[in-house]
């Protein structure tokens, strides 16, 4: 940590630094630069090609962004027909749906079991990595213990820069396998080092999907239910996947654009996902309402509920951003299929673990928050709670420390970002290259006398 001197000096060099990179707003009007590679109706710019996914939230009609239902698609195939299909014949997907990403197909039993069996054979980390990595390097953020551990794995890989398509199968089929290993042990460093709890190591099971290989991994006993199990799996499945154009995605393709080894792609993914405002927002949905609950008397009074919801649109109350977490969404308007999977399952769940009372509040949420956006912005206006309105409160009945819930996204979109890095290499062989308007303007060197 930096002195009292050195700080004050940092102070004093930090605001020279944002008044010097901060570029006026109008720059990008005037040269048509869209910002955050958004378009004037909120569509995104169109940068690449993909097979691995697809997000429907709109129509474009003679270039008006028309609200629609959402549909999200794996390799063509609408996620909600995935999850009925596998769902109707009770049992988990996330290893299916991993496969289609990956291969690009849907897998036949014999397919999927020996899928399930390559994963099963992977999940054991590297001799030494536990020992070395995690728990002699415990870190208080898992995204960051993860990230750093999918980098030293470039070290324990005796080919680790070929980028062939059968070596980057292999790498993807490892990382995917030992994401959840790394988040549990990551999370049970933390807990003992950290928090002064007991340090619990379990091997992952080879005879246990990627579910129940993290349920059983962070919990001290061992010890889940079925209908846990299936919740958490389908988290996982409709995490998995997001379009080329999200943020984590999008930065897959560029780093695996240079021709760079998968663990450098991958960790970058990590980094991108980190971010609150790509990966880490359910938390934020979680404090937004226990902050309501702090604020209301009855968590049943709607009238009560929606004038503090005012406040928070207003900026007057929670953390005064004006912004209602977990609803509206870069892409999709009047649904995200995502969230109406997780709410149908967290009613479910909620039942079972008597908290309906708390999921008719995240309800009353959601409603009132649509009804307030078309009193302030008019009838037309559109918005609708997306995944992490949800999952939040999803991962919280489970029992899932708040530290995984970000670990436990990536988890899931590990499969999806390899499917994309394999994508980048083999369709398209330019180094991602944008422009950028240098705005300036020439300036003269002053000699160190007379400045």
């Amino acid at each position: 940590m930096a002195g009292k001197k050195d700080e004050a000096i940092i102070e004093k060099l930090a605001e020279d630094v944002k008044k010097n990179n901060l570029i006026d707003p109008e720059y990008y009007k005037l040269y048509n630069v869209k910002s955050g590679l958004r378009n004037e109706n909120g569509t995104g710019v169109l940068v690449g090609l993909t097979q691995v996914g697809a997000v429907h939230g709109y129509l474009v009609d003679i270039g008006e962004k028309v609200p629609d239902e959402g549909m999200l698609i794996y390799r063509g195939i609408d996620l909600k027909d995935i999850v009925s299909g596998f769902q109707k014949e009770k049992r988990h997907g996330y290893e299916e749906v991993s496969y289609l990403l990956l291969f690009g197909k849907l897998p036949t039993n014999s397919e999927l079991d020996e899928y399930k069996q390559l994963l099963g054979r992977s999940r054991t980390l590297p001799r030494s990595f536990t020992e070395n990595m995690i728990l002699k390097n415990p870190c208080k953020d898992i995204m960051n213990k993860l990230q750093r551990s999918i980098l030293v794995s470039y070290s324990y890989d005796e080919n680790p820069d070929d980028i062939s398509v059968k070596n980057m199968l292999r790498q993807s089929i490892e990382l995917i396998a030992r994401f959840p290993t790394i988040i549990a042990y990551g999370y049970q460093a933390k807990s003992h080092y950290f928090d002064n709890k007991s340090l619990f190591i379990h091997s992952p099971r080879p005879d246990l999907g990627t579910a129940e290989n993290i349920l059983h991994m962070i919990r001290p006993d061992n010890k889940y239910t079925e209908k846990e199990a299936e919740l958490l799996d389908l988290s996982l499945v409709i995490h998995a996947e997001h379009g080329g154009g999200n943020n984590s995605a999008f930065a897959t393709h560029v780093v695996s654009s240079t021709g760079t080894d998968t663990y450098s792609a991958i960790s970058t993914a990590v980094g991108a996902l980190k971010g609150p405002k790509h990966g880490g927002a359910n938390l934020k949905v979680l404090k937004m309402i226990d902050n309501i609950k702090e604020n209301i008397n009855s968590w049943g009074d709607r009238g009560e509920i929606k004038d503090y919801l005012m406040k928070i649109l207003k900026k007057e109350a929670f953390d005064k951003t004006g912004l209602v977490y977990g609803m509206g969404h870069a892409v999709y308007t009047l649904s995200d299929p995502r969230a109406i999977h997780l709410k149908k399952k967290a009613n479910e769940l909620a039942q079972e673990k008597g908290r309906m009372e708390e999921f008719e509040l995240y309800k009353s949420v959601e409603e009132l928050t649509v009804e307030l956006f078309k009193e302030i912005k008019g009838p037309d206006a559109v918005i609708s709670a997306n995944v992490d309105f949800y999952s939040g409160f999803v991962y919280d009945m489970l029992n899932i420390p708040h530290e995984l819930y970000t670990p436990l996204f990536a988890a899931a979109r590990i499969s999806g970002w390899c499917a994309h890095r394999i994508e980048q290499v083999v369709s398209d062989k330019k180094i991602m290259r944008p422009a950028y308007k240098n705005v300036i303007g020439k300036r003269e060197y002053i000699e160190i006398a007379k400045r």
